[in-house]
């Protein structure tokens, strides 16, 4: 194996500029924001987390965690994903906090890639859980704020599929009963969008024709609450029409909200199927065709750190807001460069001082006047102090 070159870096990961820094702040602070305005307090957890405990706990896959060994020779993981972590923070330093919970985050997290993916290894999410509460209010609660979330980042173009995992759970337990295999692997077309994949497997399954109209019929539930009468005409299997229900008071409360208009109602959209237990959604801005957030219900996830609790909860995939956004100015503010002769050293230093007290919009930079010629390149004022003043 070479040596990597000096200036090589890590597969999928990035360096960032000052502007591309200034507006990824930009949009963590304005996101972060709103989260507090909806109630919700920041969290910050451990960059390192043990594997036997987060990372078997986590939604990612083993195979796209960073693994390493302690001195001590416990496996360890670079957190994936937020919501174990919080998960493991509510049930042992929150356990005596009373539910629900609202907590937000903003944090790099971690996932081995691919190398011909073309993906980042490191990368930014911004999100909330909302924990202890099974509502559809909760949920409806979670796809607002997503919503509010994306609008305070910049994105003005959007929209949110919102689906839920017992409406499928109940349609293939109807038709395919007893063929679990045969209903993971439609579930995993439907999961990668791959909908001709979908179709051609059904046809290889030999159903009858009433069975395979009934399941290709699937991919065209997706529109507004119309959709709720549609769904509920497939199949009257109890887990399925649970989950119609479910979701269909979500889309009430969300017209409520007055948010609506951004919101598709997709059955076909299911999220990670073995982490996911209820409603599930993905928001895709108009000019990227990969989902900018993501979220959903996952009531099973703190009964495995000793706290049973239902929750919900997105993460914004700041990194791609970036690309959506990242045409966008950010206000910079005023640049004064103070250069100054050694006899006025104090004076100099003193009135750089007193600018960067009483403005808050300003970057102050001093510079000592010597042989080199003094840059005013990129400021908007210079200010110079010699001997003779």
């Amino acid at each position: 194996m070479s040596k990597p070159k000096v200036f090589e870096k890590p597969l999928g990961s990035k360096d960032y500029l000052p502007e591309a820094v200034a507006k990824l702040r930009n949009i963590e602070f304005r996101v972060l924001a709103c989260m507090e305005r909806w109630g919700y307090n920041q969290i910050i957890t451990p960059t390192l987390e043990y594997y036997d405990t987060v990372g078997v706990a986590s939604s990612t896959e083993d195979k796209k965690l960073f693994k390493l060994l302690d001195r001590h020779g416990k496996t360890l993981v670079l957190r994936s994903e937020l919501t174990a972590p919080i998960a493991r923070v509510a049930s042992s330093l929150l356990k005596e906090r009373a539910f629900p919970l609202r907590l937000s985050y903003h944090s790099n997290v971690f996932r081995s890639i691919e190398e011909e993916a073309g993906r980042d290894s490191e990368f930014f999410q911004t999100g909330v859980e909302l924990i202890g509460d099974a509502s559809s209010e909760a949920d409806a609660e979670v796809v607002a704020l997503a919503i509010a979330s994306l609008q305070a980042a910049g994105v003005s173009t959007f929209k949110i599929a919102l689906g839920h995992v017992g409406f499928l759970n109940g349609l293939f337990q109807e038709t395919l009963e007893g063929c679990a295999d045969a209903q993971q692997a439609l579930k995993e077309h439907l999961l990668s969008r791959d909908y001709v994949g979908y179709r051609e497997a059904i046809k290889g399954l030999k159903l009858s024709a009433d069975v395979e109209r009934e399941l290709i019929g699937v991919l065209r539930l997706r529109g507004g609450d119309e959709i709720c009468e549609q769904a509920r005409m497939v199949t009257k299997h109890p887990i399925a029409q649970d989950a119609i229900r479910h979701l269909c008071e979500v889309y009430d409360v969300l017209k409520a909200y007055g948010v609506s208009e951004h919101v598709v109602i997709d059955l076909t959209m299911i999220g990670d199927f073995s982490y996911y237990t209820g409603m599930t959604f993905e928001g895709y801005a108009a000019e990227l065709g990969f989902p900018v957030c993501s979220g959903g219900r996952y009531d099973n996830l703190l009964s495995q750190f000793g706290r049973p609790a239902p929750a919900t909860g997105f993460a914004l995939k700041t990194n791609r807001i970036l690309e959506v956004t990242g045409k966008d100015g950010v206000e910079q503010p005023r640049r004064v460069l103070i250069a100054y002769e050694a006899e006025q050293r104090e004076k100099a230093l003193q009135l750089a001082i007193s600018l960067r007290s009483q403005e808050t919009a300003v970057a102050v930079t001093t510079q000592l006047l010597g042989n080199e010629p003094v840059s005013e390149a990129g400021y908007d004022e210079v200010i110079r102090l010699t001997a003779a003043e």
